[in-house]
């Protein structure tokens, strides 16, 4: 019989508690943690808030450069208590980020936020806070690859869609950087990117919900023309404001700027608002 002790293999310290129903890739990089926190330029009167924080990576940061108010919305619970024991000074909330009402964050609390956004919710979680939080200053979020190259494509690119337009009328989106799955654990099979969000400036000529509507009726064809796709919401005023704007009924959505749509919203609000 042999006496040879069997070999037990230590299990990871990060990524042991990953949870594929939450869709948690734990980030592990601490020279990419800084450069995120970095981003936000945390100043002592600021507010940060931080989405799916995970075993802290991020926080650990966030707390050092001491903000005024310091909070953390974390859908697991485990997550969130143990955050508290790490980072005394954050205000962990165990909820889900979809579920937060967003207009909350009122403009006089110059909120940043920041999160490494779990891939199956980045989209529809960033539609909703760039529309909603009317208090934000500056966001930095970390998504998929594919979806950063989304959010700043410029018009005509065959990435620019419906969330480009959508993000782009609300906030100035920049590239920041990517970063390699081997910074995660456990590795995701895509690339991540950083970017940084800055609110637009002037007024919202536009209502949000007609927009929202006008690019998702726009986008499901994206090599459809506007004069079909559109076809029951055309008349006179519309076929001018296209002009004027350098468009006709055979342009295709891709070519469209945000600012376009916003205006063509406006036009045909009452198809959409019924």
């Amino acid at each position: 019989m042999s006496s040879k002790k069997q070999s037990v293999a230590t299990p990871p310290r990060y990524g042991r508690f990953a949870k594929k129903r939450f869709g948690q890739h734990f980030l592990h990089d601490s020279g990419v943690c800084r450069r995120i926190v970095d981003a936000l330029e945390i100043q002592p009167e600021d507010r940060v808030l931080e989405i799916g924080p995970g075993h802290g990576a991020l926080s650990v940061h966030i707390s050092e450069a001491a903000p005024r108010v310091y909070a953390a919305v974390e859908r697991d619970l485990d997550l969130a208590l143990e955050l508290r024991d790490k980072c005394p000074l954050v205000q962990p909330l165990a909820a889900d980020a979809m579920a937060v009402r967003w207009e909350r964050l009122m403009p006089e609390g110059g909120w940043k936020i920041a999160g490494n956004l779990p891939y199956n919710v980045a989209s529809p979680l960033m539609w909703d806070i760039f529309s909603q939080a009317s208090g934000l200053s500056r966001a930095v979020f970390m998504v998929q690859k594919e979806v950063g190259q989304r959010l700043v494509a410029a018009p005509g690119s065959k990435v620019y869609g419906g969330l480009s337009v959508w993000i782009q009328s609300y906030v100035k989106p920049r590239m920041l950087f990517t970063i390699g799955p081997g910074a995660f654990t456990p590795r995701p099979k895509v690339d991540s990117a950083v970017l940084s969000f800055f609110p637009q400036t002037g007024p919202r000529d536009f209502d949000p919900k007609a927009l929202a509507a006008l690019v998702k009726k726009c986008f499901q064809n994206r090599r459809k023309q506007l004069g079909k796709t559109l076809k029951s919401c055309i008349n006179d005023d519309f076929v001018q404001a296209l002009e004027q704007m350098g468009h006709n009924l055979r342009s295709r959505p891709e070519e469209l700027a945000p600012i376009h749509f916003q205006a063509l919203s406006l036009l045909v609000k009452q198809h959409f608002m019924a």
